[in-house]
């Protein structure tokens, strides 16, 4: 993959990734650093990339761990005085989801924001995640009745 076909293809990608970015940092900021971060260090291991079929997932996961590098460097530094945060232009800000969306462990977190909040199928979560699909599907399906009993709808199916 040359590099006109790399920035096309980001280029493509680029609500998406922030999308899953701003579910998992939750500031406009940070998601837009995230992404642009994920974005050159993709650069920089573009020969690195096997197959160019896999060019998707391979830079998810890339943002996956810019997202957890950020929020590790957010957990070092809870003791200072934090920044107050800034509305994103998703509506998801005002609903008790996003709440409730937070307080999921991590594992079943990312796959709640890959597979409902970004799109991704079962499959694609899990080349993302680099897991089995039937721990996505295990993690999804556990992750649903969490929020649902946190969200008060346990006689629901």
């Amino acid at each position: 993959m040359d590099r006109q076909e790399f920035a096309a293809r980001t280029q493509a990608l680029r609500q998406r990734l922030y999308r899953t970015a701003y579910l998992y940092l939750g500031r406009e900021a940070d998601a837009l650093e995230a992404v642009d971060e994920a974005v050159y260090q993709a650069l920089r291991s573009l020969g690195q990339l096997r197959q160019e079929a896999y060019f998707e997932t391979w830079l998810t996961r890339i943002l996956l761990n810019e997202c957890h590098r950020e929020l590790r460097r957010r957990k070092r530094l809870a003791g200072e005085e934090a920044l107050p945060e800034t509305a994103g232009p998703d509506a998801y800000d005002h609903l008790p989801l996003k709440d409730a969306v937070a307080r999921l462990p991590e594992t079943l977190r990312a796959v709640v924001i890959l597979r409902y909040f970004t799109g991704y199928t079962q499959s694609e979560t899990a080349a993302a995640l680099a897991i089995p699909q039937g721990t996505v599907a295990t993690r999804q399906r556990r992750a649903l009745e969490l929020l649902r009993l946190e969200l008060g709808e346990e006689g629901n199916p």
